[in-house]
């Protein structure tokens, strides 16, 4: 008998018919001794997350507008649960005191912290487990920056003293005892350093998906689902935008080398996801774990004789980019050649302003910028044992008349990174997801 730390996202828990199902995926398992929960999520497509209630009441506190309506809203969700639920954990109790909180100009990161607060409580007594407050484990200093091994401490002395604990995602407290919020993937992240605190078997983080696929659903039909795939892996997917669960929120778990299984609440006979240290157990004839890739990126292309000889040039480059807070993305180089790949959310329309910074100080003899670039990437440790992956890359873009504009691969050739135009980026990904997988 094993040890498991279950996370259950805001569809999971969005309101009593969903939280009945966790009952059962809890009850049908010994091994979940300790579950992490989020804020209710939404119900139904116009619906809203409980924490961006939580976030507008005090924003209508602080323009001096009635925030009362909005605030029973929240009140007569988590009542609505209770009732139907049949349990009584005193919400009366609890909405005078956030009520109390807020008027006296409590924090966003307080406020925004009792959907989970409040859900745990919720949860623990229907399931009949205790309620661990997260404040009195999690640690930030007086500065707000996470303490890690005092956290993870705290953890694991607590929760030796519960055999099955509810316990709110997404905040903690600071040394004065002030809330703080984690700022994204916070539940993800709680489960993680719960996890990692109670040493367990595994970290199963459940949701309203059946884990990762190959490919976004909304552009390949019915792709196929990825069983297995490896923490280096799932970073290359995530950075290029595949969002089932952010890497940085699963970090605690991957130092400890503890697995993580990506479940759907909905369909709890489907295996998911599960993530590991080892690379993905491909199908016979598999090459790649995945495709990921986002749009609305901007390349700055630029030609010098001799770059390769002139020292500091990518530094200087790279300087220009630091002086304007701008992250680079990517940098193809060759000899005599050099780009720098960049979002276009954070240029913020100062191209030229970049451009003019770039000739003044590098001084290149061409310089050219390529605006509504998107990039796609191909991802698999298996790419770097299989001669002519690229190839048939290149020729899946070629036989749709796709006009490849960039192209990038690691040294660990575990991924091959394409640039197109954002008009092209939906059809290249079925191009390459048919060249490899259909």
């Amino acid at each position: 008998m094993g040890v498991k730390v279950a996370k259950f996202g805001g569809s999971s828990v969005a309101d009593a018919l969903q939280i009945d199902k966790i009952r059962n995926i809890i009850i049908n398992d010994d091994d979940i001794k300790y579950v992490v929960v989020s804020a209710p999520g939404k119900r139904f497509s116009e619906d809203s997350k409980v924490t961006d209630l939580l976030y507008l009441c005090k924003t209508h506190i602080e323009h001096k507008l009635p925030y009362q309506q909005i605030f029973q809203v929240i009140c007569d969700r988590f009542m609505a649960v209770e009732v139907n639920l049949g349990v009584d954990v005193d919400l009366d109790i609890e909405f005078n005191e956030i009520k109390k909180n807020l008027e006296e100009g409590a924090s966003a990161d307080y406020i925004a912290s009792r959907g989970e607060y409040l859900n745990a409580k919720l949860i623990a007594a229907y399931l009949g487990y205790d309620f661990v407050d997260s404040a009195k484990m999690v640690r930030f200093d007086e500065k707000g920056r996470f303490m890690e091994e005092l956290t993870d401490s705290n953890i694991s002395k607590e929760l030796k003293n519960h055999e099955n604990a509810v316990i709110p995602g997404f905040y903690g407290c600071k040394v004065d005892g002030s809330i703080k919020t984690f700022s994204r993937g916070g539940s993800d992240i709680t489960g993680a350093l719960v996890t990692r605190a109670v040493k367990a078997d595994v970290y199963e983080n459940w949701t309203d998906v059946s884990g990762f696929l190959m490919a976004d659903p909304r552009i390949v039909d019915d792709p196929k689902p990825i069983s297995t795939v490896s923490y280096k892996e799932l970073r290359e997917l995530s950075y290029m935008g595949a969002s089932v669960l952010h890497e940085d929120a699963i970090y605690p778990a991957r130092v400890a080398n503890i697995p993580i299984n990506i479940r759907n609440t909905n369909k709890p006979e489907d295996i998911g996801t599960m993530i590991t240290s080892e690379p993905a157990k491909l199908e016979e004839g598999q090459i790649i774990a995945g495709i990921a890739g986002s749009k609305d990126f901007t390349v700055i292309a630029m030609y010098k004789n001799l770059m390769s000889s002139e020292r500091g040039f990518i530094r200087k480059m790279a300087g220009i980019l630091e002086d304007f807070d701008i992250p680079i993305e990517h940098v193809p180089s060759g000899v005599d050649t050099l780009s720098v790949v960049m979002d276009n959310n954070v240029i913020d329309g100062r191209l030229d302003e970049i451009i003019d910074e770039f000739q003044r100080q590098l001084k290149p003899d061409t310089i050219e910028a390529f605006e509504n670039m998107a990039l796609i990437a191909t991802v698999g440790h298996g790419m770097s044992f299989r001669r002519g992956v690229a190839a048939k890359l290149f020729g899946a873009l070629a036989e749709e008349k796709i006009n490849i504009r960039m192209i990038d691969q690691g040294s660990s050739e575990m991924n091959i990174i394409v640039g197109v135009e954002n008009k092209d980026f939906e059809a290249a990904i079925r191009a390459i997801y048919r060249a490899f997988v259909s």
